[in-house]
């Protein structure tokens, strides 16, 4: 099969090597060379990450590799592809905009999909002639490690769609949860509501961010606590999620004071450097100073 996957980005690479792990012909695509080459650059580190822990051997990282081509040209990373996959920013307009190009590139049998986190699918494929072909595919961050992939069945997706995407992810040894187009599905929902009442917490003075996260890693098992992991999902995601989950489903989204000042201020979460956190390559090494101060 030819998996075609738009941006380059932290998702869109990690589709990619999943992709071409499982045997699949990738075609990654991004706007700028610059972007391609760092989403390569991702997956081939990601790759011999797994080879210095002896979770993939050097073959299968020289053939994953072989299976993957970068391009910044639409029409070249969609042509004779059987699915394509968008991963481009959480912006419906933009996301409209990318699907309703690749219908008029492709032929009548390609599937498209999206990676959105939140976003209504229904929306987005709503841009296309044939809508029935749209799907959603939500991996989770980061895509080579995280075991499951959300299927979100839109309002106008077909059967032979659906039956298709659900054996696309079991392909590539992911397990498939098939759910509606409803705001958030099911993990960006429960997860969000988790994370805005840890933030919550932490703006109310309950707890430390450190004590919080503690609290649900040794209490409920959870691998990384909800202040972490907004920090690594990124505070502006968090913010656009909650945002959006506010509009439709009402106030109990309402995101906090202390997450819209992170925001304003650039302290993203890791990527940035700061967050509730400070980073410095890719490990806490401390809290916030603002959080500290409250």
């Amino acid at each position: 099969m030819h998996v075609s996957v738009l941006g380059a980005g932290t998702m869109g690479h990690g589709i990619a090597q999943v992709s071409a792990m499982a045997g699949h012909e990738v075609t990654m695509r991004d706007i700028e060379d610059e972007y391609v080459q760092s989403g390569l650059d991702a997956i081939e580190r990601n790759l011999q990450g797994g080879v210095d822990r002896d979770k993939v051997t050097p073959e299968a990282m020289t053939a994953t590799l072989e299976r993957i081509t970068g391009t910044t040209s639409l029409s070249d990373a969609v042509a004779d592809a059987d699915l394509v996959v968008e991963a481009v920013p959480e912006d419906m307009d933009l996301k409209r905009d990318t699907v309703s190009e690749v219908e008029s590139l492709v032929g009548s049998d390609t599937v498209i999909a999206s990676n959105t986190s939140s976003l209504s699918v229904t929306a987005i494929m709503s841009a296309l002639d044939d809508p029935g072909r749209g799907i959603g595919l939500h991996f989770f961050n980061p895509v080579h490690i995280m075991g499951l992939v959300e299927v979100v069945v839109a309002e106008q997706t077909d059967a032979e769609t659906l039956s298709f995407a659900t054996e696309f992810v079991e392909g590539i040894d992911k397990t498939a949860i098939e759910v509606g187009d409803s705001p958030g599905f099911a993990s960006s929902r429960l997860g969000v509501a988790l994370g805005v009442e840890a933030m919550r917490m932490v703006q109310e003075g309950v707890a430390s961010p450190r004590d919080i996260d503690a609290s649900m890693e040794l209490g409920y098992n959870h691998p990384m606590g909800p202040i972490e992991l907004g920090d690594v999902v990124g505070l502006d995601v968090r913010l656009g999620i909650l945002e959006y989950l506010r509009e439709e489903l009402g106030e109990r989204f309402r995101p906090p004071q202390i997450l819209k000042r992170k925001v304003r201020a650039g302290k993203l979460g890791k990527k940035t450097g700061e967050g509730f956190y400070v980073w410095e390559d890719g490990e806490i090494v401390g809290v916030s100073e603002d959080v500290m101060s409250r």
